[in-house]
């Protein structure tokens, strides 16, 4: 038998999130290539052999956590320049300044976004098309040894948000030549889906092209939809019903089509959800920051009490500023106990289970991630809890969701590749790119004459 690669040894817990929601006591994992090969109980793994082996007494061991929803290719350059109440300006800017930044500063910012997930746990994620230059960023993807779903998005009606319109015909050749381009690159880390901005600003012949390309290469698509008030008027008016009543009727929903934010549904369509198998990722830490109702309006319980697929997300480094998915973890779990006031809403397993291997099957990768079970891939944190945070450690679930945040990941590893070691990458000077990218933020602004006073005096 090949030997192994690496071998993750006497963890004190590892929580495998597998079939039975295994949480194993003095835990080992087995890694040969790219895969899990063993995970037992560190006595009975105790003799098989690694070319490289981790001490991990006192760490736990959890799947990669998984991010359904971030925009990773523009933010980090002028992250947290934008105020508060902003409002319908934001958008506007945000788009007009990633218009602006050539391939090598898109490659720069990713590669910077990309450091931050995978330090703080993300193994995989979803940028919803937002990336312009693709084949500059592929570099930051293979450096980093990151998990991505990629996409371009397009819209074929006039927007508000400086979003390029294109015709019909041109949208769907650009999707169509991503996804053909891009799917399965870097040894199956990269998967490309089709990503039309939004209901809003697409039209029904673009989305249903959209659906048709998923469903024929087999492969997903995924949509902006907020349901905001003046986009659910405006379908009622136009159509007569709902936003998402509207894409059933049009035969977009189905399993493959992952619905981003989805704050303001009603009942009526958390059924369409739940009886087209439709799958939906929440982003909390977006949601709360820029007043969307998520309390007054999500419908989290509801869709998880129908069988609905929720995975979560984070948006974008200036919606929510934080990428973090142990923060919508943990906001998933506490929101809907106070909304409701009932804390039996959306127990910490069940965020767990958002953030890991509800992710995946968000992403369409449950065979592949999600859980550490043997033949998967090998995407693992070690959460090192010799950190005040983490004690006393009883109930490891609990700690990871209320106590725990990414400060206490101490190593990750990607398709059996550690790319995070001591809370430190491995693939870049993290230092040395922070200052690029400041420097990047900086001429972006100069050369678009973008600037926004602040509150209080800068002297």
């Amino acid at each position: 038998m090949e030997e192994a690669t690496l071998k993750i040894e006497g963890a004190r817990f590892v929580l495998t999130v597998d079939p039975l929601r295994r949480i194993i006591r003095d835990g080992t994992v087995v890694v040969r290539g790219s895969r899990i090969a063993m995970v037992g109980k560190a006595s009975e793994l105790a003799e098989v052999p690694a070319d490289r082996v981790i001490d991990a007494r006192e760490m736990v061991v959890t799947p990669g956590l998984i991010n359904c929803h971030m925009h990773i290719s523009y933010a980090h350059a002028v992250r947290g320049v934008f105020p508060d109440d902003l409002g319908g300006d934001y958008l506007p800017n945000v788009f007009r300044l990633q218009g602006e930044m050539t391939p090598l500063e898109e490659y720069q910012t990713s590669l910077l976004a990309i450091t931050e997930l995978l330090k703080y746990g993300t193994t995989c994620f979803l940028d919803p098309g937002s990336t312009k230059h693709l084949d500059a960023c592929l570099k930051a993807y293979e450096e980093s040894g990151c998990r991505i779903v990629v996409g371009t998005h397009v819209v074929d009606l006039p927007n508000l948000v400086n979003v390029p319109v294109s015709s019909t015909s041109a949208a769907i050749a650009a999707m169509e030549r991503t996804v053909r381009e891009y799917d399965g690159a870097l040894e199956g880390r990269v998967r490309a889906w089709t990503m039309p901005l939004s209901a809003d600003e697409a039209s029904a012949e673009l989305m249903m092209a959209a659906k048709g390309i998923a469903d024929s290469h087999g492969t997903g698509m995924t949509l902006h939809l907020a349901n905001a008030p003046a986009s659910v008027q405006a379908h009622l008016d136009r159509y007569g019903k709902r936003p998402v009543q509207r894409l059933e009727e049009i035969g977009v929903l189905g399993p493959n089509l992952l619905l981003s934010h989805a704050v303001g549904l009603d009942d009526a369509e958390v059924d369409c959800l739940a009886r087209t198998g439709t799958k939906v990722v929440m982003c909390p830490t977006a949601a709360v920051k820029n007043g969307m109702g998520t309390t007054a309006k999500g419908k989290l319980p509801e869709m998880l009490e129908r069988g609905v697929c929720v995975g979560l997300g984070v948006d974008a480094p200036n919606a929510s500023n934080v990428v973090e998915v142990m923060r919508s973890m943990y906001l998933a779990a506490v929101l809907y106990k106070d909304a409701r006031q009932d804390v039996s809403q959306v127990p910490a397993e069940k965020a767990l289970e958002m953030a890991t291997i509800d992710g995946a099957e968000a992403l369409g990768l449950r065979d592949e991630i999600g859980s550490v079970e043997e033949g998967k891939k090998a995407d693992l944190v070690l959460f090192d809890t010799r950190r005040p945070e983490w004690r006393s450690i009883f109930n490891p679930v609990n700690n990871l969701v209320y106590n725990a945040d990414g400060r206490s990941v101490h190593t990750v590893v990607v398709d059996g590749r550690v790319v995070v070691e001591g809370g430190r990458p491995t693939f870049v000077d993290e230092w040395e790119l922070i200052q690029k990218v400041q420097a990047v933020g900086e001429d972006l602004l100069a050369r678009t004459g973008t600037s926004f006073p602040q509150r209080w005096p800068v002297v």
